[in-house]
């Protein structure tokens, strides 16, 4: 299986402005902030960063830490927008900034997959296409978190289901979908487990165009259940297989932050899916600094498109 890289570049609200000695520096929106970056390797472009605030790390390597704050900076958040998506960017305890912003190659390439071909020019608006006779394309935001992703999707003409197990999390979709002007669009936003909701829609027949599919290492669902990644990803993609079928466009799986292989869950999908025509791909996603042009690799990814 051949490996690619998806890239993202800087976009007006947002870029990786320098990395290196383990760190990043990087703007979002008004506000600049260094976090920690295990990936940079590399010596950074520049000395004597000036940030906003700096996430400094705990001890463990499980994620403790707290942001340090040199300059005013919103507890309660500032607007972004990606395209003509709108959210709320904010400095966590879990030390990003409320969404992932190396995905917004995967946010286009969806966006892609659901255009209609013939008016689909790169970095257009995308119109929203008919996939299945007489019906809206139907998608499956899986560990959508603050929902930017489901957003993409919806403002593409997309009818999107959301499901996060932190309540908090879909509330604060739901309030991205108010700032983008979404909040009356098709979106069902559900707190659930993942795995059981899957599992649910399997029995129910339900199909699904295309699928996002974005798990934490590890988490807890609405009711205690317990989710780790290296156990129970294989029958959650199984899961998914169920609710795709010939006429489905695709599946996006991103893996951060374990000791896995993008050839090892390229392989996983491609033998969950092996019945369906279409091609799977695998790799990693990476955003590429302003500085010098280089590629911070953030995460491994593997999709099936047909």
């Amino acid at each position: 299986m051949q490996l690619h890289t998806l890239i993202g570049e800087s976009w007006p609200d947002y870029g990786l402005v320098d990395s290196g000695d383990g760190r990043k520096l990087e703007r979002y929106g008004p506000h600049r902030f260094i976090r920690p970056e295990p990936q940079a390797l590399w010596s950074p472009a520049t000395a004597g960063w000036q940030a906003d605030a700096e996430f400094v790390p705990g001890s463990d390597e499980d994620g403790g830490g707290k942001w340090r704050f040199d300059k005013p900076v919103s507890r309660d958040g500032w607007p972004l927008a990606w395209d003509d998506v709108r959210f709320t960017a904010q400095a966590t305890p879990f030390r990003h900034l409320g969404f992932f912003p190396d995905m917004a190659p995967v946010w286009t390439w969806m966006r892609e997959r659901l255009a209609s071909p013939s008016r689909f020019r790169e970095g257009a608006h995308l119109s929203p296409c008919r996939l299945r006779e007489g019906s809206t394309p139907e998608c499956l935001n899986l560990f959508g978190y603050t929902g930017v992703g489901s957003l993409a999707l919806a403002a593409a003409g997309a009818r999107v289901t959301h499901v996060d197990a932190s309540k908090k999390s879909v509330e604060a979709a739901r309030g991205n979908a108010r700032l983008s002007g979404l909040a009356e669009s098709p979106v069902r936003w559900l707190v659930d487990d993942a795995a059981k909701f899957v599992a649910r829609e399997g029995r129910r027949g339900r199909r699904y165009d295309g699928i996002l599919l974005d798990p934490p290492k590890f988490g807890r669902g609405p009711e205690g259940e317990v989710w780790r990644l290296e156990e129970h990803l294989p029958a959650l993609v199984a899961g998914c297989r169920q609710l795709l079928d010939a006429d489905s466009r695709f599946l996006f799986l991103t893996v951060y932050a374990v000791r896995m292989s993008a050839l090892a869950i390229g392989e996983m999908l491609r033998q969950a899916l092996a019945d369906l025509p279409g091609t799977v791909e695998a790799g990693e996603l990476g955003v590429r600094e302003e500085a010098r042009g280089l590629v911070l690799p953030t995460a491994i990814w593997a999709r099936w498109s047909r």
